[in-house]
């Protein structure tokens, strides 16, 4: 698995678009790193960017913006809403995939070290970097901000890990660490008070509010929701107050928990929640698992395709109360995935008709096999929607929607594996383009051949065992679906089980070039398997149609 780690750094410029731009354009200067968002805020004159890409990649990109930052902007005269200390205020790193804590923090610590000598800034690091446990808070490092921190800086206790122990007043200091994927974002309230939302972030950040007790010693309460961090404020462009929340682990508290705790608390001070906007990016499963809790609430089946959770997601949180809320640029996953404009998935039904019709060998019968898969586990999803909204059969709601959940999961893995077959297909002719002058270009053409071939044989094999898969669901709602619905059951049936055919011819007709005899007989061995098992299930599905439709 290729090593990705995120990097959010916060610079203190939101207003000079031109400061920005000559910020971003350095991080993007770097080959193996992809800018993925800018999100400039005007009231508190700070601009977020979002960056993901291999670790040393990412070091070298943040490093030059931190260097342009520090050339730009003279934090002297830098006046803003958000609590700051420098040119780039922080800058947290975030692992991503192959790649785990501990090792991003050497990374993190390799740019500390590089921003305190190279640059002569004074560095702090932070959460999973910084090894003292008073010292691991972004906000306990932060406290005085930019004006305090002239004073600060000269205590034995807060001495810089990196860097002068002198505060330079044109860039200040800046904060780099580790830390666990972080969702930054504001509930917008329905009043301009910044007393009264700052009471509510009271109400629900971790940390809580000191109140005195009975003899007048100051205690800390804490707040309601685990891991959030909340302040409120006034943002004048949007003439009202704000909850700003830092999520900073959303598996404890996702993004639909802390809207709906900020929006009891508000309504608890007469106040109401009016949306909600994010600051950067968030990952794909948080806003399906907030279109999903939200369907819930309304007594609806969640086994709705990802784009419909999507919008229910942004409907709900009130995504687009202040601006446009566009998927593309604000999930992470939609982001991150290169934009294929001869993916099949993404044709209509006649474009996918036309090209496979054509004279192009691909797409063939592997991926009209996966499509069929495809088209029969929707049905039979359709059926398990309709039994969840029938009238009188509220209590079976989740029973229905449990199954269309699954249904769903297995319809996306199937629309991929359309386009899956045909890149197989292509892997077998790249391969057999390579050069074979030599005896090593004869032997890496032969290895690159018998992956290509193999793989080209695992695509089909799972195409069979997703649609065998689908027919158990299948069969569940014409034995206990909407009756009314059965005939589609029925038709999900038939073309689960093409799938499963035509997807086995497709294993067989590989299987001849493999090499590796023990590895294909027994892949055969369990094709053979699945299909047996497809036509019983068949057989029994359309008895089971037939019962019903004859009454």
């Amino acid at each position: 698995m290729e090593k990705l780690i995120e990097c959010v750094p916060n610079f203190s410029e939101g207003r000079d678009s031109s400061v920005i731009r000559q910020i971003a354009d350095q991080i993007e200067s770097v080959d193996g790193v992809k800018l993925l968002d800018v999100d400039p805020g005007k009231a508190t004159n700070r601009t977020v960017m979002t960056l993901v890409g291999n670790p040393q990649a990412v070091v070298d990109a943040v490093f030059l913006g931190i260097k342009k930052a520090a050339e730009l902007i003279d934090m002297s005269k830098h006046k803003g809403e958000h609590p700051r200390m420098g040119a780039t205020d922080v800058c947290p790193l975030i692992p991503l995939t192959g790649i785990t804590v501990e090792e991003t923090i050497k990374y993190a610590n390799q740019l500390a070290a590089r921003v305190g000598k190279d640059l002569n800034i004074p560095v702090y690091l932070y959460e999973y970097a910084q090894a003292d446990e008073k010292r691991k808070n972004l906000s306990v490092i932060r406290e005085g901000e930019y004006e305090g921190f002239f004073k600060k800086i000269k205590k034995a206790e807060w001495k810089p890990d990196f860097g002068p122990d002198e505060f330079p007043a044109r860039h200040g200091a800046t904060v780099i660490g580790v830390r666990d994927f972080l969702v930054a974002y504001n509930v917008n309230l329905n009043t301009t008070s910044v007393r009264r939302a700052n009471a509510v972030a009271f109400d629900v950040r971790e940390r809580g509010r000191v109140v005195p007790d009975a003899k007048g010693n100051p205690v800390q309460v804490p707040g309601s929701l685990k891991e959030v961090k909340a302040i409120g404020w006034y943002i004048e462009e949007y003439g009202q107050a704000q909850v700003s929340i830092n999520l900073t682990n959303i598996k404890v508290t996702p993004v639909h928990i802390a809207f709906e705790e900020v929006s009891k608390k508000a309504q608890e001070r007469g106040m109401r929640v009016t949306g909600s906007e994010l600051v950067g990016l968030i990952p794909l499963h948080s806003m399906t698992e907030a279109g999903k809790y939200f369907l819930r609430k309304q007594k609806r089946s969640v086994g709705v395709s990802e784009k419909e959770l999507i919008h229910i997601a942004v409907k709900s949180l009130g995504l687009d109360d202040l601006t446009p809320f566009d998927p593309e640029k604000k999930i992470i996953e939609y982001r991150m995935r290169k934009a294929d404009n001869n993916a099949l998935a993404a044709l209509t039904i006649s474009g996918f008709a036309d090209k496979t019709a054509s004279e192009s060998p691909a797409p063939g019968g592997g991926s009209v096999s996966a499509y069929l898969g495809a088209l029969g586990v929707s049905l039979g999803t359709m059926v398990a929607n309709l039994s969840a909204a029938k009238k009188g059969w509220e209590t079976r709601l989740e029973e229905f929607s449990d199954w269309a959940e699954k249904g769903q999961l297995i319809k996306a893995e199937l629309v991929k594996l359309v386009d899956e077959d045909t890149n197989a297909f292509n892997k077998i002719m790249n391969a057999f383009g390579l050069p074979k002058a030599t005896d090593a270009e004869k032997l890496t053409r032969k290895e690159a051949i018998q992956k290509a071939t193999r793989y080209a044989i695992e695509i089909p094999f799972t195409v069979m065992q997703k649609s065998l898969e689908s027919m158990q669901l299948i069969k569940a709602m014409a034995e206990k679906g909407n009756p009314n619905s059965v005939s589609d059951a029925g038709v999900g049936a038939l073309c689960a089980r093409s799938a499963v055919m035509g997807a086995h011819l497709n294993v067989k007709i590989n299987a001849g070039g493999v090499e590796d005899k023990p590895w294909i007989e027994k892949l055969l061995a369990d094709a053979d398997k699945i299909e047996k098992e497809a036509l019983k299930l068949e057989k029994e599905i359309l008895a089971q149609v037939e019962k019903v439709i004859k009454g």
